[in-house]
């Protein structure tokens, strides 16, 4: 009940406060407008879904599945972005995904990718004229947003609204799946141009060393799109469970996510130089230094959220199993909020 109405908080359940302060189902106009809603969601579900598969098919966005030598090298690619999204996943131990949801998500995840390769080409001339810092600039205030915005979008078109997306952390899971239908269709782009580039009549050993060459530099962009949903997906389901700050938690999310995301754009260029003038090594030896190192700093920041959320979950639950008449004194988080300990702001 929400306590800050008036008459149903001074009402002690007697009257009934149909249409004066409560609402229902109740009339056949109700059922009608309620079919209306559901009928506008569902069109604008759909509208999006055709939508961005449009886009795909006009941007040869489906050269994986109609070119077996793009298929095979995307499929590689994403093999270490599927890794990670594998282990978010296994690490909700409080309850698993359907398999469906999870299919969902990635498919809505590859369309969805669409509207952002559609916005970053639309906005990037605007920023040419500035150099490397328009490119920073545009890194920062488009590219990282956007993406992470449409990741989002792939979880809120389907799972979100989903029952079985019953707690925090599932959140993470599936902003995982998303980000791994973002890399793979945005490893299938790449690969198709490179391969494209070639042009006809080159040599097999000419195609298996252009194309091992971007599949496995796009292996390694990979992970970090599955990260950067992750974190941002997280923050999703922590809103969902906090209606009255929903609003806040998603954009703390995106803002999180999209820093992450517009950083490692900006610096992965000089990082990687960096790493190869002061190693001696190959410049190609040094982006992979670089990658690792990038995305083990925030792979461990994601993992730390997931960990503390599961330990949090079986700390409470072994304490309910011991004292389910809730007689017993708090412990765990509930310890900690009593005492004063334990506060951290993020």
């Amino acid at each position: 009940m929400d306590e800050r109405e008036p008459v149903r908080a001074m009402d002690d359940s007697s009257l009934d406060l149909y249409d004066i302060a409560t609402w229902e189902r109740r009339t056949p106009i109700d059922r009608l407008a309620a079919t209306i809603y559901r009928l506008l969601r569902l069109t604008f579900r759909a509208t999006v879904v055709v939508v961005a598969l449009l886009i795909l098919l006009g941007i040869g966005g489906l050269s994986a599945l109609t070119d077996p030598q793009v298929g095979t090298l995307t499929a590689l690619s994403a093999i270490p972005a599927f890794g990670l999204a594998l282990y978010v996943y296994y690490s909700d131990t409080t309850s698993g995904e359907p398999l469906a949801a999870l299919v969902a998500t990635f498919l809505l995840g590859i369309l969805t990718a669409n509207f952002a390769a559609v916005v970053n080409t639309l906005l990037g001339p605007l920023f040419d004229p500035f150099g490397f810092l328009g490119m920073v600039v545009m890194f920062f205030l488009v590219v990282g947003p956007v993406e992470e915005t449409v990741k989002l979008l792939a979880v809120r078109l389907y799972a979100y609204g989903r029952p079985t997306f019953d707690c925090v952390i599932d959140g993470a899971v599936y902003g995982a799946m998303a980000g791994l239908g973002f890399a793979t269709v945005e490893n299938s782009l790449f690969i198709t141009r490179q391969v494209g580039d070639l042009g006809m009549g080159v040599g097999v050993l000419e195609l298996i060393g252009v194309g091992g060459g971007i599949t496995a530099v796009r292996a390694l962009a990979g992970p970090g799109h599955v990260i950067y949903s992750a974190v941002a997906g997280y923050y999703l389901g922590l809103a969902k469970f906090n209606p009255e700050n929903r609003g806040p938690i998603i954009v703390k999310g995106l803002l999180i996510a999209a820093f992450i995301h517009a950083t490692y754009n900006s610096t992965v260029g000089i990082g990687s130089s960096l790493i190869a003038g002061l190693l001696g090594v190959p410049p190609l030896v040094g982006f992979i230094g670089y990658v690792i190192v990038y995305d083990s700093v925030w792979g461990l920041y994601l993992l730390r959220k997931v960990r503390r959320y599961s330990e949090t979950f079986h700390r409470l639950d072994r304490a309910e199993d011991d004292d389910p008449n809730g007689t017993a004194e708090p412990v765990g988080i509930e310890a900690e909020v009593e005492t004063g300990a334990g506060d951290e702001t993020e």
